[in-house]
């Protein structure tokens, strides 16, 4: 089975997921039912009524009911995703820890719990408890081996104004124009998520043209921002109110272009340069001088690419962390060569001979 831009497909979660082939998901993004035991209306001081998530989707006969729910979207989420994917899920106190369980007991391999912290939360009307600010999710890997799954670092840091992205993200509730109404002109679903969320999730998890699965679709938050950012995606969705909402937002979006779609790139996926590839390539010599970012200490090059310095000598991460007795060092950044601008990092070294084999390979 084979899978174009968009997808959605309505019917039962379970069902349409079992529909689907094994490992052709690279991402799984879920916001299921919370199962909120939700006791009565809820008043605000004006006794008027607050609009809640009373849904039927969202009620189940009890905790031993939602956890084997639970345990058979989980199942089949892992089947279709593919060894190097990953899977988010969001829930609030209600449900997320069930689920957190659940995923570890299957085997998938936690790498952070993040908070979305709202800037606009709905007040405890009541007073009887903490205002409920935030909702968690669960990145989890489909495992702990050496699959390495997609995690776009740089990018993430590059959104952070070049710091590196925390697991506490600030975003604000979906309002306003984004929020998608009904024919009565009220809002359609009741925890549909901001675009914003989505875009994070999936520009740090993902890379173009990957394909992303939703197996509670809603309104489709999950598919405008896939289609936004060029990544394809299958959406499962029973409701068909929520269904034809979803077609008609999805197909308003335009896409980013092309090449918009670029982002910092990791040095990790980039090729692996030696320093003594720097040497054979004759941009150092065996006996020139290498210094340390103040030019006040200096080690000697070899020809096989080793450092000495005094008495000390192996590799340019390992003379640099034993002058400064630091427990490790990256070498491209701390050793320098003096050029016609003063002191500047070997790291440039190894930038141009990374892009000669590049070049040549293209």
């Amino acid at each position: 089975m084979t899978f174009g831009a968009e997808n959605i497909i309505e019917g039962d979660c379970i069902a349409s997921l079992a529909t689907l082939p094994d490992k052709s998901v690279d991402l799984v993004f879920a916001d299921p039912p919370y199962n909120l035991q939700l006791g009565g209306d809820l008043l605000r001081p004006d006794n008027s009524k607050v609009d809640a998530v009373d849904d039927h989707w969202d009620q189940f006969a009890s905790f031993a009911a939602y956890d084997q729910f639970t345990r058979e979207w989980l199942s089949q989420c892992r089947r279709v995703l593919k060894d190097d994917g990953s899977l988010w899920v969001i829930g609030s106190y209600h449900n997320i820890f069930r689920v957190g369980a659940a995923l570890q007991d299957m085997g998938f391999w936690i790498l952070n719990d993040v908070i979305w912290r709202k800037t606009n939360p709905m007040p405890n009307f009541k007073g009887t408890r903490f205002t409920n600010a935030h909702e968690t999710l669960i990145w989890a890997a489909k495992g702990r081996g050496p699959k390495r799954y997609t995690f776009n670092y740089d990018a993430m840091k590059m959104a952070n104004d070049e710091l590196q992205m925390r697991s506490d993200w600030t975003l604000g509730l979906c309002t306003g124009e984004e929020r998608v109404k009904n024919q009565e002109g009220t809002k359609a679903h009741p925890t549909q998520k901001p675009e914003a969320l989505l875009h994070r999730v999936i520009l740090s998890s993902t890379k173009p043209g990957d394909l992303i699965l939703d197996p509670f679709f809603g309104v489709g938050t999950t598919g405008a921002a896939a289609k936004r950012l060029g990544r394809r995606f299958i959406g499962l969705e029973r409701e068909p109110e929520y269904v034809e909402l979803a077609k008609e937002r999805i197909s308003k979006v335009n896409p980013v272009s092309l090449a918009d779609l670029d982002v910092m790139g990791s040095k990790r996926a980039e090729p692996r340069i030696p320093f003594g590839q720097i040497v054979e390539a004759g941009l150092l010599r065996a006996g020139d001088r290498l210094y340390d970012p103040k030019g006040e200490r200096s080690a000697r090059v070899r020809a096989d690419g080793s450092l000495v310095v005094g008495d000390l000598a192996g590799s340019i991460h390992k003379v640099g962390a034993m002058v400064q007795a630091a427990p490790a060092c990256n070498g491209w950044t701390y050793w320098h060569f003096k050029s016609d601008r003063g002191l500047t990092p070997i790291d440039v070294l190894r930038e141009k001979v990374r892009a000669g084999l590049v070049e040549t390979a293209g």
